[in-house]
């Protein structure tokens, strides 16, 4: 996945930690060797090579992931679309090689073509997929969340009664720490802004069997002339989020989830993201940037996450 994880954990005297290292590598690189556009033996890159009118059978996480990628596109009105692939690739934020640069028109328009979630089709109770040609999946918006929920489901099958669970950014937490309290988390915020603790005071999360994404403009993005583009590609126009929030964060059961949804709300920008989100009870937070100055909104969920 091109990141690093960590794991905190409550673990008895004289565990094995090598062994419970292996253990929590096994299911990451299980993630990557299904999801990962940048293997050319990966699942998603054979799905992607495929002649068109190719049924592939998929292995069982990659039907979960894909699973919750269509239930957040058809909710969030195609702000996610697990179809955006061949637009990353086009702007240069992609496994194609193309560096960052701003396309012409043209074929914006016709990658978009290639692209659109409602494209894709299923049998055997979603666990075929049909390539009906050229489509190309792009599941980073999703995937390092389920990897830190496979981590965590691993963990407790193996009798750990507590884990901080952190891959990339995408934390997934359950149980109690040994003091009995649950998971406390620093909430990301616009690190390259100069805000002061007045303007931005900072945010503990609770997580208490619970999950925390953040996506945002910071991580990756290019300027040409001028212009900021962000690597967060809108599926509805083609192009990257204009004025995208300095940072998005969701709070939900599981960290897939979170890390949809924050992407999700990121396309649709503070305002309409955050009536959505309210509207769906979803825990989110917005830092967006006014002038010289960055500001935050919250929906009440969120705010009922929050350390007293």
């Amino acid at each position: 996945m091109g990141t690093r994880w960590s794991v905190r954990l409550a673990a008895r005297a004289g565990t094995d930690l090598h062994a419970l290292h292996a253990h929590i590598q096994q299911p990451l690189d299980q993630v990557v060797a299904q999801m990962s556009t940048w293997l050319p033996g990966s699942d998603i890159s054979r799905y992607r090579a495929a002649a068109a009118g190719t049924w592939m059978r998929l292995p069982s996480d990659f039907q979960r992931v894909l699973d919750c990628a269509l239930e957040v596109a058809s909710a969030s009105g195609g702000a996610f679309d697990p179809t955006v692939g061949p637009l990353v690739d086009l702007w240069g934020f992609g496994s194609s090689g193309n560096g960052r640069h701003v396309p012409e028109a043209g074929d914006i328009d016709r990658e978009r073509t290639r692209s659109g979630w409602q494209r894709l089709q299923r049998r055997a109770d979603g666990r075929e997929l049909l390539q009906p040609g050229g489509l190309q999946l792009d599941l980073s918006a999703i995937a390092k969340g389920y990897g830190a929920d496979l981590v965590a489901e691993r963990l407790r099958a193996r009798g750990i009664d507590a884990a901080l669970v952190e891959v990339g950014g995408e934390i997934r937490g359950y149980g109690r720490k040994p003091d009995g309290e649950a998971w406390r988390v620093l909430v990301e915020s616009a690190l390259d802004e100069d805000a002061s603790t007045e303007e931005m005071p900072p945010r503990v999360l609770v997580l208490d069997d619970a999950a925390v994404a953040t996506s945002g403009d910071r991580w990756h993005r290019f300027e040409q002339e001028g212009q900021r583009y962000a690597h967060t590609i809108d599926p509805r126009t083609g192009c990257p989020v204009v004025d995208a929030a300095a940072s998005v964060t969701v709070v939900a059961a599981d960290a897939m989830h979170a890390d949809a949804w924050a992407t999700a709300l990121t396309v649709l920008g503070a305002d309409a993201g955050r009536a959505l989100a309210s509207a769906r009870g979803l825990a989110a937070r917005f830092v967006v940037r006014d002038g010289d100055a960055v500001r935050e909104t919250m929906t009440d969920a969120f705010k009922n996450h929050l350390a007293q």
